[in-house]
């Protein structure tokens, strides 16, 4: 179909407006309190890992965003289910396999993130796009597909392609195909230029708005939470070591009852200037900020060096005694917790035992996943695999 034949109903941007929360708003030093507040505890929670830990951290927490993510949308592959996606270990179910797929591509798509894949702005319509297309090619046939509710036709999803025909989500009716685009540029430019603190506001902001455009078929919410994933990590340097999509999913209610506000129109001349509530907008923002710095505190409680260290060597001390791991492997971990790695030819010191068994040490704790190394010569370094989270950092997500 060309441009020429999509449905345009001629809406004009101001539909949409406000899409800051203003300086005069009554709300705004609250939420700039907010921002201030959660910067300060990003900053303090990143630099306080040590980089080989922050690194096998950030691979886990791709995974639980991926898991929160997926389940505000409905579809619930645990984290262990995912781990094994990454390894190429599928489900015999052919269903759950889809959503095994359907996982693996969500993380592909943050780790192109994480990786600095984004060469523009993350509120730019080519990079919304983009983030779209590498989620959905990577999908499996039976997920590219959209049913409309009235006649039950199965829709092609095409990835990275604007929608064509007219939706409505629950109460809300998204603008026509054909303004997507206008409607797209204009949020774009909204945000493009804003600094530090107003780009931490806006990822709020823009998550709803982007929602409220609706712009594809399918897999909006997700190009929401990605985007402002991104905005979050270029302006606090999060290194990807926590998710606001825990907390969105384990607060699902309030936050689609926060969207669904949102879509709601001015509320008298005390709110804002522009079509849509303002108030609104400010309550979600500050919604979502809260809950960022809820995430950035979890966190926190999981990995004090202390708590960690413990819980840990806890674990280690049963699996000797089950005879799962060899002894003196808890040695090993304790001084990779202390030190961040180590050497192998270290390891062979600090165990005071031989070669062969030290590398039965080693191979064990590699194997069941709580060490890993970048060959056989690297160093070693501790991993956080999903099937040890619930007892290595209980909490993170639910029990298999």
């Amino acid at each position: 179909m060309s441009s020429k034949d999509i449905k345009d109903n001629g809406e004009t941007i101001g539909l949409f407006e406000p899409l800051m929360v203003s300086e005069s708003s009554p709300k705004r030093a609250e939420l700039n309190d907010l921002v201030l507040d959660l910067a300060t505890a990003s900053a303090r929670f990143a630099s306080s890992l040590p980089a080989s830990i922050a690194d096998a951290l950030s691979d886990l927490i791709r995974s639980m965003n991926c898991y929160y993510s997926n389940l505000i949308e409905g579809h619930n592959t645990h984290p262990t289910d995912i781990e094994r996606a990454l390894n190429n270990d599928y489900s015999a179910d052919p269903e759950k396999r889809d959503l095994q797929l359907e996982a693996k591509a969500h993380i592909a798509v943050q780790k192109w993130i994480d990786e600095g894949g984004l060469g523009e702005n993350p509120t730019s319509p080519e990079m919304i796009m983009e983030i779209h297309r590498r989620f959905c090619e990577l999908l499996p046939p039976d997920l590219l597909f959209v049913e409309a509710p009235s006649s039950g036709e199965k829709i092609p999803l095409v990835p990275g392609e604007f929608r064509t025909r007219d939706v409505e989500v629950g109460q809300h009716v998204a603008i026509s195909p054909g303004s997507v685009p206008r409607f797209l540029d204009r949020l774009h430019s909204a945000y493009r230029h804003a600094g530090r603190i107003e780009t931490i506001l806006a990822a709020g902001c823009a998550h709803h708005r982007l929602l409220w455009i609706h712009p594809f078929l399918d897999g909006n919410g997700r190009v929401a939470r990605l985007m402002s994933y991104a905005m979050l990590k270029n302006a606090l340097d999060t290194k990807g070591l926590w998710s606001v999509a825990r907390g969105l999913a384990r607060n699902e209610a309030e936050y689609k009852r926060h969207l669904a506000a949102c879509d709601q129109p001015r509320h008298g001349d005390r709110d804002g200037r522009g079509t849509l509530s303002e108030a609104a907008l400010a309550d979600f923002a500050a919604f979502f900020l809260k809950t960022c710095a809820d995430q950035i505190k979890f966190m926190e409680s999981l990995m004090r060096p202390d708590r960690l260290r413990d819980r840990i060597l806890i674990w280690a001390e049963e699996e000797m005694r089950a005879g799962t791991l060899p002894p003196k492997s808890d040695t090993v971990l304790r001084a990779v917790l202390m030190q961040g790695s180590i050497k192998r030819a270290d390891v062979v010191t600090l165990l005071g035992v031989t070669e062969r068994s030290t590398r039965r040490v080693t191979s064990a704790l590699l194997e069941i996943g709580a060490l890993q190394s970048e060959s056989t010569r690297a160093p070693l370094q501790l991993a956080f695999p999903a099937k040890l989270a619930g007892r290595w950092m209980p909490g993170l997500f639910p029990e298999e």
